[in-house]
């Protein structure tokens, strides 16, 4: 199991003894379900390069992908360096037939969905599995159980939940302790640091939070004028369009100064400024091409200056995003 790495900061989750680099490998990307032009070469090049990079947490899911290419992938990715990494997914939603999306938190579910994601990616245990979404026809108190059962079998190391409220997240860990949570954080997207991180601060419980760079639009390549393919799902997102879209444009263009003062790019400020939060144990950046994740790699190992740091924060207290 990996340990303290200084050369990449490595962090642990919660107080399981488990270290993991401060910025993670989200697959979601190389499921191909919503980003367009994925294909299986550039895939398992990306995930061998989020290695490469320093990087030895990946993250996946049992949904990512209609059939879970994504885990399948992970498992041909990593079959001759599975003791250098760790390795969280999660369960509670699946597709059907007609890639509808169904959530189900029975724990008969959970287990059986474990065990299948084990079964993808040629594992004996998954260092950190997840609830990934509240089943509204069941309790989570409920669900629960089953991530106790994982544990006691050895299936899974520890357990963790994402998308949860505060309420449902206390109520989880009454039954079965999280040691890391994983919600949505960004620069555009701080709603997170009002109730939950103090609570996780309070009981040794990792945030890993996921599109720090929302999806991609913190990145710096996203600007004004920027012509969307009509089948991009990100048109979807209130952030890109009209006045949200122009706020956060405004935040890019002072980012783009900080970019060149320090010598990075935006992507690696954004990055840097985000694991650096107080409670932010990973960041989750996805990528379908290697020199995607080899960028916000390189938000590891460098501190941004304290000017820098006050004039972010004066950049995101300008924002007029709702």
């Amino acid at each position: 199991m990996p340990g303290p790495n200084s050369q990449t900061d490595h962090r642990q989750i919660g107080t399981t003894g488990i270290y993991v680099s401060p910025v993670a490998f989200g697959s979601w990307p190389i499921a191909g379900m919503t980003s367009l032009e994925v294909n299986e070469a550039d895939s398992l090049k990306t995930i061998q390069a989020a290695i490469d990079s320093g990087i030895n947490f990946i993250d996946t899911a049992h949904c990512y992908g209609a059939n879970g290419e994504s885990e399948k992938l992970i498992g041909r990715a990593i079959a001759h360096n599975r003791e250098q990494l760790v390795i969280a997914s999660k369960g509670g939603i699946h597709w059907d037939r007609d890639v509808i999306r169904h959530y189900d938190g029975r724990p008969k579910t959970l287990i059986a969905q474990c065990e299948q994601s084990l079964d993808r990616m040629k594992l004996d245990t998954i260092d950190l599995y997840y609830l990934h979404a509240p089943d509204p026809k069941v309790s989570v108190c409920d669900s629960a159980t089953a991530f106790n059962t994982l544990i006691e079998s050895g299936k899974i190391r520890a357990a963790g939940v994402s998308n949860l409220s505060l309420s449902e997240m206390k109520a989880f860990h009454t039954v079965c302790p999280i040691s890391a949570i994983q919600p949505p954080f960004n620069m555009l997207q701080q709603e997170t640091y009002s109730e939950v991180i103090p609570w996780c601060l309070d009981h040794d419980v990792s945030v890993i939070n996921y599109w720090p760079l929302m999806k991609g639009l913190l990145a710096g390549k996203i600007r004004r004028g920027h012509q969307f393919a009509a089948e991009d799902k990100r048109l979807t997102y209130p952030i890109f369009q009209g006045q949200p879209f122009e706020s956060a444009q405004k935040l890019l263009d002072g980012l783009d100064k900080i970019a060149d003062k320090t010598g990075h790019s935006v992507a690696q400020v954004v990055i840097n400024w985000t694991m650096n939060r107080p409670g932010i144990t990973s960041s989750l950046c996805g990528g379908k091409r290697a020199w995607q994740i080899k960028e916000t790699a390189g938000a590891m190992g460098w501190q941004l200056e304290t000017d820098c740091l006050n004039e972010i924060s004066q950049l995101i207290q300008g924002l007029k995003i709702n």
